[in-house]
């Protein structure tokens, strides 16, 4: 397996900046009156607290809060744009109608087939940015966002990389996606495969449906305490994340993992002749393999001892994941 390419991509992303191109992952546009009050009810974050030109991540759970994905959610002056994983807009969509009821002024739009969307990972974003004239955004808060005049087209700017390392994710019209890949190339961007990318969040712990997100686990146990709000009242899923806060109740945590050799995603994890939990991702590199696992939460924590296939290891803490109240 060659990772030359991709080797260049993840340095630019821990000492310079890369650029991904996440056009594939699916925007909604939720608009009319009651779009703020509606995502406020449908998901794990406050969106009453928050402005246009603000935003946030958030996930969207079940009604026994089992995850279906995390989103980031960009408010606008006249909607919201949510930007969801891949292959779930759909899901997201049908999921969300659901919940409009005849009184409700909420409509929803998939934007995906009109826009584009890059992330720029990595220190290097800010000069980058600046370079390209769009200053204004440096130094703004998380999820916070601007259109702002690049390659002589509007894109809407937001700060944050989609991983834990530092940067932004650009949204265009999809008539104007090329320009701006042009333009952030010459800027001194280095392209990221998908490769690259899984590997990439596989090391910092950012979960996707399928693998850490599914019916099986709910957003505390994936560590994304950081998108879920403990005061904002009633919400699909509170009462059981709310249950699970006051009575200690995440019986299992999502940990980091390096293997010695490769092995399969559902491998067990053991303590012993314990079963403790299961490998829910795993990508080679050039360092061997890594992966994510959910470990029950009794049997231990980061630095604990486990098996998975023949391999002895330790879980490993990643800056991606949250494990208590955010202030």
């Amino acid at each position: 397996m060659n990772f030359e390419n991709d080797t260049t991509a993840l340095e630019a992303a821990k000492s310079g900046v890369a650029l991904y191109d996440r056009s594939h992952w699916g925007r909604i546009e939720v608009s009319d009156a009651d779009r703020i009050r509606f995502l406020h009810n449908q998901s794990t974050n406050d969106f009453k607290i928050r402005k246009p030109g603000e935003g946030c991540d958030t996930v969207f759970v079940t009604s026994t809060a089992r995850t279906i994905d995390l989103a980031s959610a960009y408010l606008l002056e006249d909607s919201v744009l949510l930007l969801v994983s891949p292959n779930l807009t759909e899901k997201l969509m049908t999921f969300l109608d659901r919940y409009i009821f005849f009184a409700d002024n909420v409509k929803l739009v998939d934007v995906t087939p009109q826009t584009a969307t890059f992330s720029l990972v990595g220190s290097g974003s800010h000069g980058l940015l600046e370079k390209l004239g769009a200053a204004e955004i440096i130094g703004q808060p998380y999820a916070s966002h601007r259109l702002i005049n690049l390659a002589g087209q509007d894109v809407r700017v937001a700060v944050g990389s989609g991983l834990a390392t530092e940067g932004y994710i650009l949204i265009t019209q999809v008539d104007h996606s090329s320009a701006l890949q042009k333009s952030l190339i010459e800027a001194g961007a280095v392209t990221m495969s998908d490769r690259a990318w899984e590997q990439l969040r596989i090391e910092q712990g950012r979960p996707m449906p399928g693998h850490e997100l599914t019916d099986d686990y709910n957003p505390l146990e994936a560590g994304l305490w950081n998108t879920v709000s403990f005061n904002k009242g009633c919400y699909i899923g509170q009462e059981t994340i709310a249950r699970l806060d006051t009575y200690n109740g995440v019986k299992q945590q999502l940990w980091g993992v390096k293997l010695k050799a490769p092995v399969e995603a559902g491998a067990i994890v053991t303590v012993g002749e314990e079963k403790v939990g299961k490998l829910t991702s795993v990508v080679e590199t050039e360092a061997g393999a890594i992966g994510l696992a959910y470990v029950r939460t009794k049997a231990g924590g980061a630095g604990l001892s486990v098996q998975i296939s023949g391999n002895q290891t330790e879980l490993l803490e990643l800056p991606f994941l949250t494990r208590e109240k955010q202030s």
